[in-house]
């Protein structure tokens, strides 16, 4: 749980979010992604879908089907975050790595 900045960075709200670094820097700096109980109606290449019914599902810490929406990223200094809810599991981290990839084109 963080506290993610709105489009026009007007304010934040504290949400679920997915940690894709280790600390960076001497600030401690981690970069994050959005995570959402808004499912998008098109999704983009960016977005995971994290369904309830898959067998992973309750690892994460999530009470509702998500959406990780890797093209809303920020980097914040670790002491930023308020708490941990649970963890991907080996294969959800695969696809985040694959469509980070594919957004980044590496």
């Amino acid at each position: 749980m963080v506290p993610f900045p709105f489009d026009d960075f007007s304010a934040t709200k504290v949400r679920p979010a997915v940690c894709l670094t280790n600390e960076i820097g001497d600030h401690q700096h981690v970069i994050i992604g959005f995570i959402s109980s808004q499912i998008p109606i098109k999704p983009t290449v960016s977005d995971i879908i994290l369904k309830q019914k898959d067998s992973d599902f309750a690892k994460t810490g999530l009470a509702v089907k998500s959406v990780i929406r890797l093209h809303r990223l920020v980097t914040i200094p670790k002491e930023l975050i308020k708490r941990q809810l649970g963890n991907l599991s080996a294969d959800q981290q695969q696809e985040v790595n694959r469509r980070l990839k594919e957004l980044f084109e590496l």
